[in-house]
């Protein structure tokens, strides 16, 4: 255990190799009052790119060095229109498989590529799926489609047969879509190869629950964020949070302490670490009752954890979509996202 712990820690002090991804993501639904029928992302290296949704009918910029001109997101906003129409019949094609009728349904597409920086090795990959669940995968080695569930046989040798749009898949994942990673990662070298600090803070709810150091702010998201005690990590007491971004690019986690155990004598042998890729000192808070943040005594009762998990959770609402692609993640171990079309037209095959 130890070894493999400073085996990370090197990697995160160190200038360890990265491998970087560009990625795409079309979701239709039907059936859910008020949220757009269809909505698309764009994400590089896990920070969205762009935006766009049924609703607006515009491609949204969502970093200032993105914007390709005018003429460009008109074209991508045609695309992506077109997109939408086959997403509607995607939709309705796959009800009939499954012979459903009304409810609520969600059809996903995940397609893009991956770049090591270090050895140069690329990957490219495509993905559909229907309900949280896989229909369509692409193997990209055989260049052939597999069929997880009965229904998407048909698709599979219908789209196994069109060589042509098998040869240019493979085209744009191996080549095409790794020349504009390349490019978005050179002209976003200022924002995407920053280090930015956290701001560290200590919470409680109650005297008798779990301390939380929360660690916001800070970029990349190559971190580690423990508690230790004399010196060494801490392995029983800790629960470790999600990692979410925030609006601005950055991103916050949290990682808790059990108290309940610690004796008021040992308070002061612990602390909260944090340590970033690419920055030799590490940013320590000690476990200090003095310093801790917390809604007793408030006359307000407000909880100042709970508003940050809100504040969070309102940041998130535009990039909704995602829960099911991190959802449909979850339900499949190993899985990586897809493409269904070429970035320039970004044309998607409906599964009839």
């Amino acid at each position: 255990m130890k070894t493999f712990q400073a085996l990370v820690l090197l990697e995160i002090h160190g200038a360890a190799a990265i491998i970087h991804s560009l990625q795409y993501f079309y979701t239709a639904t039907s059936g859910i009052p008020g949220f757009p029928e269809f909505v698309s992302l764009e994400m590089l290296d896990d920070m969205q790119m762009d935006y766009y949704d049924s609703n607006i009918r515009e491609v949204i910029p969502k970093q200032n060095w993105t914007a390709e001109g005018a003429e460009c997101r008109k074209q991508q906003t045609e695309a992506l229109s077109g997109a939408e129409q086959v997403f509607k019949k995607n939709i309705d094609v796959a009800k009939q498989r499954f012979n459903q009728t009304g409810g609520v349904h969600v059809a996903q597409v995940m397609f893009g590529c991956e770049w090591d920086d270090e050895t140069g090795e690329v990957n490219g990959y495509e993905q559909q799926g229907y309900d949280g669940e896989d229909f369509i995968v692409l193997d990209l080695k055989t260049l052939t489609w597999i069929a997880p569930v009965p229904q998407a046989v048909i698709t599979k040798h219908k789209w196994d047969n069109n060589k042509a749009r098998l040869a240019q898949k493979k085209n744009y994942l191996s080549q095409i879509c790794i020349e504009e990673l390349k490019k978005y990662l050179d002209n976003g070298k200022s924002t995407l190869q920053r280090t930015v600090l956290p701001s560290v803070s200590l919470l409680q709810k109650f005297p008798s629950s779990p301390v939380s150091c929360h660690a916001t702010g800070f970029y990349p998201d190559r971190f580690m964020l423990f508690w230790r005690r004399d010196g060494e990590e801490v392995q029983d007491l800790q629960d470790h949070g999600e990692t979410l971004p925030n609006h601005d690019g950055t991103f916050q986690t949290s990682v808790q302490l059990n108290v309940s155990s610690v004796k008021p004598e040992d308070w002061g042998k612990y602390e909260c670490v944090f340590q970033i890729s690419g920055v030799k000192e590490d940013i320590v808070t000690k476990l200090d009752r003095a310093e801790i943040k917390t809604n007793r005594g408030s006359p307000s009762g407000i909880n100042t954890a709970l508003v940050i998990r809100v504040i969070a959770g309102l940041l998130l609402l535009l990039a909704i979509c995602i829960a099911g692609v991190l959802i449909w993640r979850r339900n499949n171990n190993g899985f990586q996202p897809a493409n269904t079309a070429e970035t320039s037209s970004r044309e998607v095959v409906s599964p009839n």
